[in-house]
């Protein structure tokens, strides 16, 4: 009996990919900035000797640059993950990134298996692109998460500052010096582009929007009617705290409860592909006596349909919103 190697092979050449792209960046950029480390990028690159507006135009560059990229074709693809990310990489690096491992993964292809080059090419660029969307939008809710874990904790400094008699842009400096990145880093940028005229409100309006986060709208929001029609801001916030930490607890009670079913859906959704994996790799002809029949591709494309549906209702149902 022979046992067919090649899904082994696709499966070491895509995480292979994800491994070269972690590599490339941490080389390129330097482990500093990457989330693992929990260092203040901003106030790194000021102790540096790097002058005040020097960091505030490379920060705001690496903040905004992905969403300007949204014609590009390909890019697109990536552009909101990327910006929520705050990848260091250019649009132009990324893609240059997507074409180089796409050629690393189609001579991986070339060497470890016999497929046809169509069906190489189209599986290599898959996995090239695919493995930096991956890559990406992994990076992107490590650093959402961290973001929401620490803006409870942020507001609440801001209003001790607040209440000790501070204005508000000090409160924000304060919070990005007491703080840990990526949280740290963002609230640096809203303090200096303060400093230097912008009005706060906007600044934190535009933060808010890029991250897509409904706990920064709610920040901006207060903050700008405080602006237009006065009262406690040190009160707002602390009740804005609050209510942030009611509703992390209440996101984690769902998320724990959920739990169950979530795994359940990956699980129905996963076990036929693994199935088929392995009844492909124990009896490599099982399928062949129902190969040449006219029923067996448009079968595979009904299962293929249920499958994706499956994985749609199942998502759906236990995607709460909170």
């Amino acid at each position: 009996m022979s046992i067919s190697a090649e899904p082994l092979i696709y499966g070491a050449i895509f995480v292979a990919v994800l491994f070269l792209v972690e590599g490339l960046y941490l080389t390129v950029f330097g482990k500093s900035i990457s989330l693992n480390s929990r260092v203040n990028r901003r106030l790194e690159m000021l102790q540096g000797g790097t002058r005040r507006e020097e960091v505030l135009e490379t920060l705001r560059k690496e903040m905004d640059q992905h969403m300007r990229s949204r014609s590009i074709p390909l890019y697109s693809l990536l552009a909101d993950k990327a910006q929520k990310a705050a990848l260091a990489f250019t649009p132009n690096q990324l893609i240059l990134v997507m074409a180089a491992l796409s050629l690393m993964a189609f001579i991986g292809l070339s060497v470890a298996t016999d497929t046809g080059p169509v069906v190489r090419l189209v599986t290599a660029v898959a996995m090239g692109v695919g493995g930096v969307y991956f890559w990406v939008n992994s990076k992107a809710k490590k650093r959402l998460a961290l973001i929401e874990e620490q803006l409870p904790d942020a507001i609440e400094l801001m209003v001790r500052s607040l209440r000790v008699g501070h204005p508000f842009s000090s409160a924000l400096s304060v919070v990005s010096k007491e703080i840990k990145d990526p949280l740290a880093t963002e609230f640096g940028v809203i303090a200096d582009e303060s400093a230097y005229g912008r009005d706060v409100g906007e600044a934190l309006k535009h933060m808010a929007e890029r991250l897509d986060m409904q706990d920064l709208r709610f920040l901006a929001v207060s903050v700008t009617i405080q602006q237009q029609s006065g009262g406690n801001l040190a009160e707002i916030l602390a009740g804005l705290a609050r209510v942030i930490r009611a509703r992390f607890r209440l996101f984690r009670r769902v998320k724990a409860i959920t739990a169950e079913a979530q795994w359940s859906g990956k699980f129905l959704s996963g076990f036929p592909i693994v199935a088929l994996i392995a009844i492909n790799l124990l009896d490599p002809t099982y399928y062949d006596p129902v190969m040449d029949h006219p029923w067996f591709v448009p079968a595979c494309f009904v299962v293929g349909i249920f499958l994706v549906a499956n994985m749609l209702v199942m998502r759906a149902l236990v995607n709460i919103k909170v």
